[in-house]
């Protein structure tokens, strides 16, 4: 099992899987790593675009672009 790609605390770009209709795409900070399912790794992630947390998972993820 490969660790976590990303840190608590980090910001982090959420692009939801066609499945997460709902979601909307846009900055987050990492809250809390999760155990894996199915084979990819789980975080809790705030948006700021939205007044609660959700689940993500890593492939939804990216890093923010620097610069």
């Amino acid at each position: 099992m490969v660790g976590h790609k990303f840190k608590v605390g980090e910001t982090v770009v959420f692009m939801p899987s066609r499945w997460s209709m709902r979601a909307r795409s846009g900055a987050c900070q990492v809250i809390r790593l999760l155990p894996a399912d199915s084979g990819e790794n789980l975080y809790r992630v705030k948006c700021a675009s939205e007044p609660f947390e959700r689940m993500a998972r890593e492939s939804e993820l990216t890093q923010t672009p620097t610069g």
